[in-house]
């Protein structure tokens, strides 16, 4: 009897350990190891850049930095680029990506997305002497692109057939490229055409047409729901409470627009 008992407590034992290391999910991972991994590109002014220090700020750090605090975790900054950073969180490099990343249904595949919590137009621009106002005029023009963008992917579906894509692996990439004259139309997100103009303003670099306005969020490694439902707990209270309005206003100068502030909270 004693021995059968035995053996039932450790069989029940083991279940006990199978149901822990099921229930476990990446919330607990966090938790435990008392830090969060988040995933930024640095070279998206104003969302992910640099100060006089060289030390990582911007909006999606401010955002990253204040979702650590309010959980009490110490922030770890994961580097990464347009194209890396949805590879980021299938790899577990990290937990976590707040790096002007837009949901598109075809990135809602492969990982989740939280609500809203800022947004980012993106736009075609070139030298003021070049005549585009709509998609149609890119036909016969070669384009440069940021890599894994969600204006690399709109202008591989919609663009002329007739349009040359450039691909480069970041903005700062491709800022070069237009500043060097190798390309002279690119797409990318609204506030960064201002930077490049200072850079250069021989180039006359202007704004021709708004490809689209996209809507920020969070990324999670898709099927981690309690961490997903974490996120977007915290960014209904900070929209609420002015937080993330107050960074918009610090890095843009204006508000979130409605698009993020009455945004249905059951997405």
């Amino acid at each position: 009897m004693k021995r059968t008992m035995t053996a039932f407590a450790v069989t029940m034992l083991a279940m006990v350990g199978i149901n822990h290391m099921a229930c476990a999910d990446e919330l607990d991972d966090i938790k435990k190891a008392g830090k969060i991994r988040i995933a930024i590109d640095l070279g998206v002014p104003p969302y992910g850049m640099t100060d006089e220090k060289l030390q990582p700020t911007g909006l999606d750090v401010d955002t990253a930095q204040a979702l650590a605090k309010d959980w009490g975790l110490q922030f770890e900054h994961v580097p990464t680029t347009g194209a890396s950073r949805i590879p980021s969180l299938q790899t577990g490099k990290a937990d976590l990506v707040i790096s002007s990343l837009s949901y598109t249904p075809e990135r809602a595949k492969v990982i989740d997305f939280s609500l809203g919590y800022a947004v980012l137009r993106t736009v075609i621009a070139a030298p003021k002497s070049i005549k585009l106002k709509s998609l149609a005029d890119l036909d016969g023009k070669t384009v440069a692109t940021v890599r894994g963008t969600t204006h690399d992917t709109q202008l591989t579906k919609e663009g002329p057939k007739g349009m040359k894509l450039v691909r480069y692996e970041d903005d700062a990439t491709e800022a070069q490229a237009f500043l060097s004259g190798q390309v002279d139309i690119f797409s990318t997100a609204e506030m960064i055409v201002p930077q490049i103009d200072k850079k250069n303003p021989a180039r006359h670099v202007e704004i021709k047409f708004v490809l689209d306005n996209f809507k920020l969020a969070v990324g999670v490694k898709k099927g981690e729901k309690r961490l997903l439902d974490e996120v977007n707990k915290w960014i209904v209270a900070n929209i609420k409470n002015g937080r993330l309005n107050a960074l918009n206003k610090k890095y843009f100068g204006d508000d979130l627009p409605d698009l993020i502030l009455k945004q249905e909270v059951s997405q």
